[in-house]
């Protein structure tokens, strides 16, 4: 069995994991943190009483949370406060919260880094925000104490009141910290032995309480990176090559941008850390006058070795690559699938591919560089600050502890925010002109240069016994390999063929839950996507592909020895062995979207079917169990209309009911999305799609009905945001076989090829 990146287990804190090594050119940098003179402007300012790195309790009693993670819309900063506050015993109309700086005393408690991605967030939080709020309630339950004069263990804390049934006395949180006699300590030790509620004494956890982030936003005073504003700075417009990756400038001709009014300078990036390349930004007193200066700039480009490659080119090599003998890692190897093949009664062999998809969040990439001194201060909203603080550093050719990041809101993420690109522009362009630059990329720029989801191409081979029973399953994946690119070797798994690390955020969910005796997983590179895309994590990453081809190949299975799909998955969810706890809660979440879709419970009419589909994502460590059945209408034409989808999960425990639906209705929303609309492709080495005019995500008039099942069973909390994204391809495909004999294998799935399938 393969071993996961120690960098997402749950274990103890490692307090001495604050650098990570930046990739490519810029190898050798680490990030740090300023303790120079003017560092303090970027925190919070001290309070009387400050329990844990993570909150402090001021005199006035509210407290203000701070949030590691970023915030893209999905709540977290107001869910760690809704954590904190079940065990502090805190008044929730006293919460307020904040982001965190780049300060390393703010890296995950688990993963030693700041990165919000993975579906990680309140699963590898959970018990240290809620240790941090116990820790608070006992320190103000012990000066309460002797302010009283009363036993501590006679105190009950409530609503930010601290009581005293016997005599009546009572404090408030206020009322202590103005005292001055909250002064306990805690060591780790101590922490760790703090014994924490048990879910049937919540009071907030499970609790739909207003999100406290929601009137900032809507009243406006909220502040994304786009909002930046500082005064006398000026605006860059960046202009991207026609080649997503390698082109280099050849020369500017600035003649026509110096006619534009309050144009400074057009900058060419010499960017070190080989995150950009062939880009220029003009910079202006105004975006609009920036945009204008760049739109009136003559570049000549060299191309660059990816200047002739394209979709086509990339599934060419990816198909030369899966059918080498010796290509890739292994990430499980379990048992002979060969010999299995030679003596199984059936062998099934099916291709299934995906396509380049984009990010496109709604607010565009954006940061703001100001130099104070030897200080660089970047204003943007980012979701891996550890990583990004180097990047920019690398782009300044500083040393990285003379970064402070800004933590803004993020008008979306969903992965693109991982990577520092939009930082490099203003950094440079900053230190070109002299004074704080604001850069914004426009549509465009971001969706022709976004570090998009990989293009893949996986080869599944599965055998079975003359009972129909699967025996063997080998399984390729071939792509780029986004985490590679990172240059961070703890986010890289040994291969279990000891041949190297991999990169199993290619591979994560092809481990499965399922019982097989006879498994592989190979996880091959494909080098030319590699340096070509280059690509990054999208909302999902891999078991977005890696469950499109196991639940497809499974009801594949199923059809072939004449089973229905979703007892043929029951039946493998025996929870043997290693898969003994999680085969379990998965076969429950499958149960569960079946009771609630009707699945098998009626006939329905012609052209219609149900299609099921269960999964463990993200990654088997750190798993979230999910399932999907979808309802689907195809026409004579191959149009194929989305009538429902149903999904189940297994959150563990629920911190915030009505927020948990919303991401699991999200996220299915953006599975549908990924399986019947969003593609990109490459020619000449660019992305062909600009705007939404050509790449169309789901739209509202296409949004089927969706129901959801949330099963909260006290177990350890789970992440929610992207989990279902994975479960909604392969119920759907699925669906349409069962509607129409159409089986297809591609995404996104198209009209053409389910008419095509139907014939074939």
């Amino acid at each position: 069995m393969n071993k996961h990146i120690k960098s997402v287990t749950a274990e103890t804190t490692d307090l001495s994991r604050r650098s990570f090594l930046v990739g490519t050119a810029a190898a050798g940098l680490v990030l740090g943190y300023a303790g120079v003179p003017g560092i303090g402007e970027a925190l919070a300012a001290p309070s009387n009483f400050e329990p844990s790195v993570w909150y402090a309790i001021a005199p006035d009693g509210l407290v203000t949370v701070t949030c590691g993670k970023a915030d893209m819309g999905q709540h977290i900063a107001s869910t760690m406060a809704q954590i904190v506050a079940e065990e502090l015993g805190a008044k929730w109309s006293d919460m307020r919260v904040q982001l965190a700086s780049n300060d390393p005393k703010f890296n995950d408690p688990v993963l030693g880094a700041q990165i919000t991605g993975g579906s990680w967030s309140t699963m590898m939080n959970f018990d240290a925000m809620s240790r941090a709020g116990a820790a608070g309630r006992m320190a103000l339950t012990e000066g309460a104490a002797a302010a009283m004069g009363v036993p501590a263990s006679e105190l009950v804390v409530r609503d930010s009141m601290i009581s005293h049934p016997k005599s009546k006395k009572q404090m408030s949180f206020a009322d202590v910290v103005k005292s001055g006699k909250a002064t306990k300590t805690f060591t780790p030790d101590e922490l760790k032995a703090i014994k924490l509620k048990t879910p049937d004494q919540y009071t907030m956890i499970g609790v739909s309480v207003p999100q406290l982030d929601i009137p900032s936003k809507t009243n406006g005073t909220a502040k994304y990176g786009i909002d930046v504003m500082i005064p006398g700075m000026a605006y860059g417009a960046v202009v991207t090559p026609p080649v997503r990756f390698g082109a280099t400038v050849k020369s500017v001709d600035d003649s026509a941008a110096k006619k534009v009014p309050g144009f400074i300078k057009a900058v060419t990036l010499d960017d070190k850390t080989g995150t950009t390349s062939g880009w220029v930004v003009a910079v202006a007193g105004t975006y609009a006058n920036a945009k204008k200066a760049a739109q009136a700039l003559k570049i000549a480009y060299d191309g660059g070795p990816n200047a002739k490659v394209s979709s086509e080119s990339l599934y060419a090599e990816a198909k030369r690559l899966q059918a080498l003998d010796d290509s890739g890692q292994f990430f499980v190897k379990d048992g002979d699938p060969v010999a299995a093949f030679g003596t199984a009664a059936k062998v099934l062999e099916a291709e299934y591919t995906t396509s380049i998809n984009i990010h496109a969040p709604m607010e565009p990439m954006n940061a703001t560089a100001e130099f104070k001194g030897e200080i660089l201060h970047i204003y943007s909203g980012n979701q891996f600050a550890t990583r990004s603080g180097a990047i920019a550093a690398g782009a300044a050719g500083i040393d990285p502890k003379f970064v402070v990041m800004h933590q803004m809101w993020l008008g979306g993420g969903f992965g693109r925010r991982l990577d520092a690109d939009m930082m490099i522009p203003a950094v440079q362009a900053a230190k070109a002109v002299g004074k704080p630059v604001k850069v914004i990329y426009t549509r465009e720029n971001d969706m022709t240069m976004d570090f998009s989801r990989p293009l893949t191409l996986q080869k599944v081979k599965a055998g079975v016994d003359g009972d129909g029973k699967l025996v063997a399953l080998s399984h390729d994946v071939v792509s780029a390999w986004p985490t590679q690119r990172w240059g961070i070797p703890d986010f890289l798994t040994p291969s279990v063929d000891k041949k190297g690390p991999l990169d199993s955020f290619t591979v994560n969910g092809a481990d499965f839950f399922y019982t097989v005796p006879n498994h592989y997983v190979r996880a091959i590179k494909n080098e030319m996507a590699h340096n070509a895309t280059p690509s990054g994590q999208l909302r999902s990453v891999a078991p977005g592909w890696t469950f499109w081809a196991v639940e497809s190949m499974i009801d594949e299975i199923a059809a072939a020895t004449g089973k229905d799909p979703a007892q043929f998955r029951i039946s493998l969810l025996d929870g043997a062995g290693k898969n003994d706890g999680g085969a379990q809660r998965l076969r429950n979440t499958l149960l569960a979207a079946m009771g609630l879709a009707g699945y098998g419970s009626k006939k329905l009419p012609k052209g219609e079917g149900m299609g099921v589909a269960c999964v463990s994502s993200q990654e088997r460590a750190t798993a979230s169990w999910t399932a999907c059945v979808a309802h689907v209408a195809v026409a004579p034409s191959g149009e194929v209309t989305v009538k429902k989808l149903t999904v189940a999960t297994d959150v563990g425990t629920q911190v915030h009911p009505d927020n948990i639906r919303a991401q699991v209705e999200g996220a299915a929303l953006w599975g549908l999305s990924l399986a019947m609309y969003e593609k990109a492709t490459l020619k000449d080495g660019g992305i062909e799609q600009t705007n939404f005019d050509s790449y169309t995500p789901l739209r509202m008039s296409q949004v089927p009905e969706v129901a959801i099942a949330v099963i909260a069973n006290g177990e350890k909390a789970t992440g929610v945001g992207e989990p279902a994204v994975t479960v909604i391809a392969p119920a759907i495909g699925n669906a349409i076989f069962n509607a129409s004999g159409a089986r297809v294998r591609a995404l996104p799935i198209t009209a053409e090829a389910v008419k095509g399938a139907m014939k074939a």
